[in-house]
């Protein structure tokens, strides 16, 4: 996915991270968001038969985005993995936020309300790889 024009004027800085490095940990807390420019991402989350990888996100993905949607101190519910050396792009949270808050009701609760289901399906899923037997 190409990164989207629209999205390069909030990228306020940045940042290298090399392999294998956490770029988001889970359970961690932060009040910034990435929009990947280069490279591969692992979204991983712990479960107690190790760490499953939820996805691989690529430029132009997103991560940390549900800081707009949760409160600021909520934690991270997944974990963010550089796979090889990624450039991630900080974005212009406080932007974001007041441009969120200015969307209408109806459509911010719509859009969260389908974060909600996302991180449901997402337990969903942990929970039924936690039950399964082992090979």
């Amino acid at each position: 996915m190409a990164i989207n024009e629209l999205i390069l004027p909030y990228v306020v800085s940045e940042e290298n991270f090399p392999d294998k490095a956490f770029i988001l940990k889970e359970a961690g807390s932060g009040d910034w968001m990435y929009v990947i420019l280069d490279g591969r991402v692992k979204i991983k989350k712990n479960t107690s038969k190790g760490m499953l990888t939820i996805d691989t996100l690529t430029e132009g993905d997103f991560i940390g985005e549900t800081i707009l949607f949760k409160e600021m101190a909520a934690q991270r519910q997944y974990s963010a993995i550089a796979e090889g050396p990624v450039l991630v792009g900080s974005l212009d949270l406080e932007r974001l936020i007041q441009e969120w808050e200015n969307q209408p009701e109806k459509l911010r609760k719509l859009i969260s309300t389908l974060m909600e289901n996302l991180d449901q399906s997402i337990e969903k899923m942990v929970t039924m790889v936690e039950r399964s037997e082992q090979p």
